[in-house]
């Protein structure tokens, strides 16, 4: 029997109505105690009643056992031959003495219950000799099939293992902790969103299971479980950063110990740091220590000392190492610890620093850790001054000398560097009872310098922390997967950099009955305390805190391919990220490029999957190209200043596998990350063009469009590049609006998979710079560095299009063209 997968809805989440076999209740009498034929009978009714799996295309079906009243079940041949035995309750119901048993089966762990309940109807196990009498032979697979009083499908209720009151009872979206079996976590978190439900970015690990927090609904939940399968249990979320805050301090030490325990330090000889530009980092604490040498911490003032009194960056420290301390401490599996730290203390024990010293104290901290040698840093500030605001986005004293710093055109070293600074954080008292990203959206909330600099990977917060505890008189303020009350947003909307480019976790804050919304332990991060063995944690937040963990991905993404340029790994990370659902219900149905402004003024290109990124890294899919160009030159006719040069690139695409495809779709995705050398003179303020040293572009070809035809269009555009936009626009998700902006560029564009195969040249070219001057360029003509990186998803048909594309990848450079212009 097929059943129609739409009937399994709100009648299978509560409590099940089950094909129950004769006199399933109360105590047994003589009388209600079936007979062996139509016992059997009502449980092959039963199993007749459950979906087709085959047919149905289902991984299997959740069974809700139930034993007879007053027996125990079977329960080990419940968990053999295609069945799964995940849970037994004892006395679910009140008043009744019986066992429940929930069960995932295969198609063939249904078809082995069958035979067994068959052969219990119609085969006897052979008479023996007992004592010297023989003993007639029993009924096959008596013990299981005689205890068994009911075989239904079971719903979520029989997946929960939290207290029963706990269950949601109520029709809108809430947060369930979903464990999974660790082999269909993957397959599962990719597939839930097309079933409504939002996957958390938090796991964690046990031996058997793999826990995740979802956001749905009671429906949206059933029918993934159903559908996807892989789920072992359904619970309240229940474990946050206030449990293990609120521990006295023998018990947060004995936490410590047992993390401890099962950490293993990087014992690489490259490792990648993080170095920390804010208040110290404590040595003392045992989390810490092993990944911090005594002659690894500075200031950028010699006559500071080095301890941490403020404890700020001792929470940065804790959450670059470890993330947030909630999940790993609640979880027995391993922990590995890749990074080591750097610490500069850039901001006193006391007071300030004096606004106009912020570039320069940057810039001495900066070569204070460099003195160490040449290591592969990721720089993390998590400073900001709120003193140049309103900026609208312009570049300031601090921002453009960190954008110099980046550059390599500033400091002592002379390298480019990778340097991540927070958005900076909004005030809970700002807040009125309107919408919360009414607040955040205004323009007294803009972000706050440096981190409006070119170069750098700015970072906001988002949160996934919606969960307070029972009977809490607040609620939280940001739904699942928005932006995070704390984090502060661009108030400019085009011109000057698409700001903040990520956000990572910052907690939520708690709204009661009269503002203002105030943070909360159950929606805060967990880290180490700067005061250890007095307190060994302490909660953490904002975008301080979401910067902290995106330093954390960073300096793994570099370790796990520690080649590539800091330009590069900007760009990877970047590209990576995607908005959440929550986020993008803020659009229409049928979004124009001009939707998407405010998602990139509050999220920037949204939260970053550090797992998409290797994959990018390592996958013949994705197209990874650092190359160098020498934008500007002199003419040999005029001797004046010009474009000198572009970059053409005949992309390896699999023309045979896109042709088969025919019109199914295919996205295309690509970041062009280099760093600019930044000029902030008065006269250039306002004007893109004359703050970087170089503008570079891509541009692909349009299908059908030959390569001569493709260069002669890009002239133009390069020649013009305030003017309106070529035709090629209309096909990106973003537009120029959005992509000509900055120093890292990100566009996608979805097509036919047809239409694709004959898009396959593209170029990278300059647009005006201040570089482009012939007083300069007399001297010189300068190149920079870029990265290019180029991505296909065609969802299932991936593994067809990468044997293709395999072959094709190496000859890409080789094959590169460089046309003068």
């Amino acid at each position: 029997m097929v059943r129609d997968l739409r009937h399994f809805h709100l009648r299978n989440l509560g409590q099940p109505r089950p094909f129950q076999a004769k006199g399933g209740g109360g105590p047994k009498r003589p009388s209600d105690v079936p007979s062996r034929a139509a016992h059997a009978q009502s449980l092959l009714q039963a199993i007749d009643a459950l979906p087709d799996i085959p047919n149905a295309e289902l991984p299997g079906v959740y069974l809700e056992v139930r034993s007879r009243a007053d027996e125990r079940l079977k329960k080990d041949s419940l968990d053999a031959s295609g069945l799964t035995l995940l849970r037994v309750d004892e006395n679910p119901d009140p008043g009744v003495a019986q066992e429940r048993a929930t069960v995932f089966a295969t198609a063939k762990g249904v078809e082995k219950l069958r035979q067994k309940v068959e052969q219990f109807r119609d085969e006897d196990t052979p008479d023996r000799e007992k004592d010297g009498e023989v003993v007639p032979g029993r009924p096959k697979n008596a013990d299981l099939v005689q205890s068994v009083a009911a075989i239904t499908e079971a719903g979520l209720r029989a997946l929960w293992r939290s207290p029963s009151d706990k269950f949601p009872t109520n029709d809108g979206a809430t947060a369930w902790e979903v464990w999974i079996e660790p082999e269909i976590t993957g397959t599962f978190i990719a597939a839930a969103p097309e079933y409504g439900v939002v996957i958390g970015a938090d796991r964690l690990v046990f031996p058997e299971d793999v826990v995740v927090i979802a956001l749905a609904d009671r429906n949206q939940l059933a029918q993934a479980v159903r559908l996807l399968g892989g789920v072992r249990a359904l619970a309240a979320p229940t474990i946050t950063a206030d449990f293990f805050d609120g521990m006295d301090v023998q018990e947060q030490a004995e936490w410590v110990d047992e993390l401890s325990a099962r950490t293993t330090y990087t014992d690489s000889l490259d490792p990648g740091y993080v170095t920390l530009m804010d208040t110290g980092v404590s040595r003392a604490h045992p989390l810490i220590q092993p990944s911090l040498n005594a002659d690894d911490r500075h200031a950028a003032d010699p006559a500071w000392g080095l301890e941490d009194v403020k404890g700020h960056g001792t929470q940065m420290a804790g959450l670059a190492l470890f993330g947030d301390l909630t999940p790993k401490l609640h979880q027995p599996a391993p922990v590995a610890v890749e990074n080591r730290l750097e610490s500069v203390k850039l901001i006193p024990d006391a007071g300030g620093n004096p606004h106009h010293l912020l570039g320069a104290v940057t810039r001495q901290g900066i070569n204070a850790a460099e003195q160490s040698g040449d290591r592969r840093r990721t720089f993390t500030m998590t400073t900001t001054t709120g003193e140049d605001t309103p900026h609208d986005g312009a570049p300031t004293s601090w921002s453009t000398e960190v954008d110099q710093l980046a550059a390599g055109v500033s400091g002592d070293a002379g390298r480019q560097r990778l340097i991540l600074v927070s958005a900076g954080n909004t005030d809970n008292f700002a807040f009125g009872p309107g919408h919360y990203l009414e607040t955040c959206d205004h323009e007294d909330n803009e972000l706050e310098s440096p981190a409006q600099a070119w170069n750098a990977l700015s970072v906001g917060a988002y949160t996934e922390k919606t969960v307070l505890p029972d009977g809490e008189p607040a609620q939280a303020l940001a739904p699942f997967g928005d932006l995070s009350p704390a984090s502060r947003t661009a108030s400019w909307s085009s011109h000057w950099p698409n700001k903040p480019d990520i956000v990572l976790e910052g907690g939520n804050w708690a709204l009661s009955a009269m503002p203002p919304p105030m943070r909360h332990g159950w929606l805060s991060l967990l880290s180490t305390h700067h005061n250890y063995p007095v307190r060994s944690f302490t909660f953490t937040h904002d975008t301080s805190a979401a910067t902290a963990l995106a330093a954390k991905d960073v300096s793994e993404l570099w370790s796990d391919y520690p080649t590539l340029w800091p330009e590069t790994v900007r760009g990877l990370y970047v590209s990576s990220a995607r908005w959440t659902p929550q986020m993008r219900s803020h659009l229409p149905d049928n979004p124009n490029k001009g939707h998407y402004t405010p998602l990139f003024q509050r999220y920037g290109y949204g939260v970053p999957d550090l797992v998409r990124a290797r994959r990018s890294a390592s996958n013949a899919l994705t197209l990874i190209v650092e190359d160098t160009i020498t934008p500007y030159g002199l003419s040999e006719k005029t001797g004046g200043d010009v474009h000198n040069e572009m970059k053409l690139f005949t992309l390896p695409w699999p023309v045979e596998a896109l042709r088969a495809l025919g019109n199914a779709d295919v996205t295309l995705r690509v970041a062009l990350s280099s760093f600019a050398a930044p000029n902030p003179s008065e006269a250039s303020r306002g004007v893109r063009y004359r703050y970087a040293s170089h503008n570079l572009r891509f541009q692909l070809n349009r299908a059908g469009e030959n390569e001569d035809q493709f260069l002669a269009r890009i002239s133009k555009v390069a020649e013009k590049p305030d003017g309106p936009e070529n035709e090629e626009d209309d096909l990106w998700d973003f537009g120029s609006n959005r992509r000509h902006v900055g120093s890292l560029h990100i566009d996608q564009l979805t097509c036919k998979a047809s239409d694709l195969a004959r898009r396959n040249l593209l170029a990278v070219h300059p647009v005006t710079g201040w570089w482009k001057s012939k007083k300069l360029l007399a001297d010189g003509l300068p190149s920079v560095r870029y990265a290019l990186i180029v991505e296909i998803d065609a969802d299932e048909v991936e593994v067809d299009l990468y044997t293709e594309v395999q072959t094709a990848v190496d000859a890409l450079v080789a094959a590169q063209a460089i046309v003068q212009v």
